[in-house]
């Protein structure tokens, strides 16, 4: 045997030179995501029927109150603001149901995922920590609400109260809403042991901001009081927004303002639920 067939393979021949390419590296998936991807898995099981209740919501809403209801408020008063009622009411209604769809997937999930489910500390069993669990919460709750909005203006366009091609940025608007709710209310709901507060949030906040916040009349028909109260709320602002795109009302500055109110409110929930998440969860 030859000393090159018995010599033993150097170095050289097993070690990558530095003018090799070396093997490219996979980006891995953020935690976040992935406890995203969780919730988006759940939908899967569910998504049919909400996508169904999510046509059937608008199209019953802007039937009987936009068009039959719309039709005698037309009659009698040509119409609110200058448009017709259902399309003055049409934004009020996505706005509105983007504040919903952010308080409900803020309320119970959370709730189950801390006590019931215990969805959170097995996501935490993993190698994820509190705030990835808490951001991928709000990242499924903000996906599912670009779905209803996008199926609300699929709807509005079919009713013919889309006036604009600002209407497309409803979309961010209205998750923008929902998110501005969301944020907050998840951090209230990682405090509680019990759901019994959940019906007191809908009685005394959830229900009257629906009311009186713009959505079914001009707030400026409300007492003065009344008005100044829906001016702070974030559901105004959203209405507003919404109204302002679907209708090519645009006004720069003020738009941008609810804008950027809305995102506060989301900001400052979001802080508010990191620490509620890490005092509940860590221990």
């Amino acid at each position: 045997m030859s000393a090159v067939d018995g010599a033993a393979p150097s170095s050289q021949t097993t070690l990558f030179r530095h003018d090799e390419e070396l093997p490219s590296r996979r980006m891995a998936t953020p935690m976040w995501l992935r406890a995203a991807a969780y919730w988006g898995f759940q939908y899967k099981r569910t998504w049919r029927s909400s996508v169904v209740t999510s046509f059937l919501i608008p199209v019953l809403y802007l039937a009987a109150m936009g068009v039959a209801l719309g039709s005698l408020i037309d009659k009698h008063s040509h119409g609110v603001d200058g448009v017709t009622y259902v399309a003055f009411l049409a934004p009020g209604l996505l706005a509105g149901t983007c504040m919903q769809i952010g308080t409900n997937d803020a309320t119970y999930p959370v709730m189950g995922g801390i006590k019931w489910m215990r969805t959170y500390h097995a996501q935490l069993a993993a190698p994820m920590g509190v705030y990835d669990v808490l951001l991928g919460h709000l990242a499924w709750i903000a996906a599912r609400l670009g779905i209803v909005v996008s199926i609300y203006l699929a709807v509005m366009a079919a009713f013919g109260v889309v006036y604009s091609p600002w209407a497309i940025l409803a979309l961010p608007a209205g998750v923008l809403t929902g998110m501005a709710f969301a944020a907050p209310v998840a951090a209230f709901a990682a405090t509680l042991d019990t759901d019994a507060a959940f019906s007191t949030l809908y009685r005394f906040a959830i229900i009257p901001l629906f009311l009186f916040s713009g959505t079914f009349f001009p707030i400026s028909q409300l007492p003065l009081l009344l008005q100044f109260v829906a001016y702070v709320t974030p559901l105004y602002h959203g209405v507003a927004l919404c109204r302002d795109l679907t209708l090519g009302q645009v006004h720069a500055w003020a738009d941008v303002g609810h804008a950027l109110y809305l995102g506060a409110w989301t900001g400052v929930g979001y802080a508010l639920a990191r620490r509620t998440f890490a005092a509940r969860l860590v221990v």
